[in-house]
C-alpha cells in the first residue's frame, strides 16, 4: 500500500460533517444541533452535534471522532488478526436521522478511516456507506435512493455499486429475525483498492451523495398525514433498529471496546421505541407491505415492484 494522508481525511471529514449539518438545518429550521466536544482517554477526541428534536426531525446526530489507541479492539481485528496489538488511529463521521413522521424513513451514513502502525509500515483502509430504514415503504423512494447510490459509485467502475449494495444487504440483515433492517444502500469495509487517492475519492463520493438523496425523500414525505396507528407501527419498527445496533453493529462494538464516548456511540438509537410480543400485521394491511415488498434484497434499479 502507498502512504496515506490522515490530515487530508480529517479535513474532509470535518467539512463533510458541517455540510450535512447545514443541509439538515436548512431543511428543518426548528432542529437545533448542540455542539459537544470531548476527549478520548487514549488520545484525540471528537465533536458530537446532536439534535433532540425539531419540527420534522425527532432526533438526529452528526458526530465526528478522531481517536488513538495502543491496540486495536477485538471488533477491528476479527477479520485482520495480524493487526492485533498495534497502535491505531481511527477517525470518522457518523450520521443518523430519526424523523417524526412515520412515512419518512430513518437514515444512517458514516465514513471512517483507520490506520495501524506496524513495524513494516502503516496499514490503512476506509469503510462506511449509507442505508435507508422505512416504516412505510415507497417504491419511488427506494428507487431514487439506489439511483443516488449507483451514481456515487459509477465513476469508479461498473462493479462497485453491485459489490457495495450486496455488502449492505448482507450487513444490515437481522440474523435473529431473518429480515433486512431496511431497503439497503451501500456498505464497504477494509477498502483500499487502487491507491490511497482512489480509495479516498470513493469514500468522498459515497459520503457526499448521502444528504442530497435523503433530504429529497424527506421533502416528499414529511407532510403526509398520519395518526396513532402509523405512529405506533413506527415505534414498533424502531425496535428492529435498536436490536441491530446493539446486537450486531461492528461500529457500536468498536466504539465501546475502544473506550469511546458512550453518549456519542449510542447516539444512533431512536428517542422512543416499543416492542410487542408476537405481533404480526394482518395480510393486506399497509403495515404488511413493508415485509412483503421492502425487507428482502431487491434489484431496485431494474426490478422494482409496482408502486
Amino acid at each position: 500500500m502507498d502512504t496515506p494522508d490522515p490530515a487530508a481525511v480529517q479535513a474532509w471529514l470535518t467539512a463533510w460533517q458541517e455540510s450535512v449539518l447545514s443541509l439538515l438545518r436548512e431543511f428543518d429550521p426548528a432542529a437545533v444541533f448542540g455542539t459537544d466536544a470531548w476527549e478520548h482517554p487514549g488520545g484525540g477526541g471528537g465533536v458530537s452535534s446532536a439534535c433532540p428534536g425539531g419540527a420534522i426531525i425527532e432526533k438526529a446526530g452528526v458526530n465526528f471522532s478522531d481517536v488513538r489507541g495502543a491496540a486495536l479492539p477485538p471488533a477491528a481485528t476479527a477479520t485482520r488478526p495480524e493487526l492485533a496489538g498495534h497502535p491505531f488511529r481511527a477517525m470518522g463521521v457518523s450520521i443518523v436521522v430519526h424523523p417524526r413522521n412515520p412515512y419518512c424513513p430513518a437514515a444512517h451514513a458514516n465514513i471512517r478511516f483507520l490506520s495501524v502502525q506496524k513495524p513494516s509500515g502503516p496499514a490503512w483502509w476506509f469503510g462506511g456507506g449509507f442505508d435507508l430504514t422505512p416504516s412505510y415503504g415507497f417504491v419511488e423512494d427506494a428507487v431514487a435512493w439506489h439511483r443516488a447510490a449507483h451514481a456515487a459509485c459509477a465513476p469508479f467502475g461498473a462493479d462497485l455499486y453491485p459489490k457495495f449494495k450486496d455488502a449492505c444487504d448482507r450487513y444490515f440483515h437481522l440474523r435473529h429475525r431473518g429480515e433486512a433492517r431496511g431497503v439497503g444502500g451501500l456498505f464497504f469495509d477494509d477498502f483500499h483498492e487502487g491507491n490511497f487517492a482512489n480509495a479516498f475519492a470513493v469514500a468522498r463520493s459515497v459520503g457526499e451523495a448521502f444528504a442530497p438523496a435523503y433530504t429529497a425523500i424527506l421533502r416528499r414525505r414529511h407532510a403526509t398525514p398520519f395518526g396513532e396507528r402509523e405512529r405506533q407501527f413506527q415505534l414498533y419498527r424502531r425496535g428492529r433498529y435498536v436490536e441491530f445496533n446493539l446486537l450486531q453493529d461492528r461500529g457500536t462494538l468498536f466504539g465501546l471496546q475502544s473506550g469511546g464516548r458512550v453518549e456519542s456511540i449510542l447516539m444512533s438509537l431512536p428517542p422512543l421505541v416499543r416492542w410487542e410480543y408476537g405481533w404480526q400485521p394482518a395480510p393486506g394491511d399497509p403495515e404488511a407491505r413493508l415485509s412483503t415488498l421492502f425487507l428482502q434484497p431487491r434489484d431496485w434499479l431494474n426490478d422494482a415492484p409496482a408502486p
